[in-house]
């Protein structure tokens, strides 16, 4: 079996100055990660999206939920915390297009009652005219 031989002065000396390096070069290697720009923009232009089709009106509470998280994003930016940002700009994002998506629903009902009293209506019109009063 094969054994390590005892480290000498000199080893012991040279790894005595090459550990602080190797810890220095591993900090500075470990930098703040960049601004997630992309989920921030899109967080933006999904929560811009929602504004246009009035999910204000329709899905106040998704809205809202989803200018919470980008403030929340921003903030760590400011603060760098670069992960963090990231999750809360891709939570953002998600609370936006369930904003849009909610007030796509609720429209999409809207019109579907409108059409439905429209047809009532004319049904009504037609056995009134025809005199079947069924």
């Amino acid at each position: 079996m094969y054994s390590f031989p005892k480290p000498t002065r000199y080893t012991r000396r040279r790894l005595r100055f090459a550990l602080p390096a190797i810890i220095l070069l591993a900090t500075a290697c470990a930098s703040t990660p960049p601004v997630p720009t992309a989920s921030l923009q899109a967080a933006q232009q999904a929560i811009a999206n929602a504004e246009r089709v009035e999910a204000g009106a329709h899905a106040a509470a998704e809205l809202a939920e989803a200018r919470t998280k980008m403030s929340a994003a921003q903030q760590a930016v400011t603060e760098k915390e670069m992960l963090a940002a990231g999750q809360r700009a891709d939570e953002a994002r998600a609370s936006a297009e369930l904003a849009a998506a909610r007030t796509s629903v609720a429209k999409a009902n809207a019109v579907n009652r409108d059409m439905k009293n429209s047809t009532s209506t004319l049904i009504d019109e037609m056995q009134r005219k025809t005199g079947d009063g069924k």
